[in-house]
């Protein structure tokens, strides 16, 4: 049986995850009843529990910072003039020979 559906993995807020830590350390209610309610899966808020400890408020980045769009922007452009350079190298050498 072949499943036609792709899977598209759930995506929260930095807020959303913030939120449900906080849940879980106002101790309220359990952990797993936590995660029934807003519908996520087991174990979840303990891995972002984890995260914001090791990061705190680097934790959750998203889909990427306007800093990284940058780097990815100038590595292309960095590929793109070594590319060039080389080929300006190769012109040089070719009219650098003398003629015969």
């Amino acid at each position: 049986m072949e499943n036609t559906e792709k899977s598209t993995r759930k995506r929260y807020a930095k807020e959303f995850k913030l939120e449900a830590v906080r849940m879980l350390e106002a101790g309220d209610r359990s952990c797993d009843q936590i995660e029934q309610d807003l519908g996520i899966g087991s174990g979840q808020i303990y891995k972002w529990r984890r995260e914001l400890t090791a990061s705190g408020q680097r934790a959750f980045p998203g889909n990427g910072t306007p800093r990284d769009e940058e780097l990815v922007r100038l590595r292309k452009e960095n590929a793109s003039l070594r590319e060039d350079r080389e080929i300006l190298r190769k012109v040089v050498a070719m009219f650098s020979k003398p003629s015969r």
